[in-house]
């Protein structure tokens, strides 16, 4: 298992200002895992799959869990989501889609895409920070993730 200072956040936020407001509340919290920065859709994927600019990077490193913004450029977090899904080897991935989208068929598509958790940005700068350092409290520090996943067996 990964030792706590281990566990990486892969941040997916195409908006300069949350992605400065959801490290410096990582900070502030004490939560000093290492936290990956992705700015759209197409570079979470290929973060994810190891392709693209992350090609090479070291495939043992997994995200402890995906901190998915919906409205990415290129492509978007729902179809992200999607593919993290459908895919073997990220089927198992804690996802938590957070973001400003106050829409009810974002909500619902995403639980019936298989989300984790559904987390409203808070406008206030310190509801903010309490939701931020709620969340990596829960999946840095209390969450348990396998160290390897299953391997499936031929019927």
């Amino acid at each position: 298992m990964y030792e706590l200072s281990q566990r990486v956040v892969l941040l997916v936020e195409d908006n300069p200002d949350d992605e400065l407001m959801t490290l410096r509340a990582f900070r502030k919290s004490n939560l000093h895992n290492p936290i990956v920065v992705v700015r759209d859709g197409a570079e979470a994927l290929d973060y994810l799959f190891m392709q693209g600019r992350h090609a090479d990077r070291d495939p043992s490193i997994r995200p402890q869990v995906v901190l998915l913004d919906l409205h990415l450029p290129r492509i978007d977090g729902l179809e992200v989501l999607r593919r993290i899904r459908a895919n073997e080897q990220t089927r198992t991935l804690p996802v938590v889609i957070l973001t400003s989208s106050k829409e009810e068929r974002d909500l619902v598509e995403g639980y019936e895409l298989g989300v984790n958790s559904f987390v409203h940005k808070p406008v206030d700068v310190t509801a903010f920070f309490e939701a931020v350092r709620q969340l990596g409290m829960y999946w840095l520090v209390l969450n348990e993730l396998p160290t390897a996943l299953p391997s499936r067996k031929s019927a």
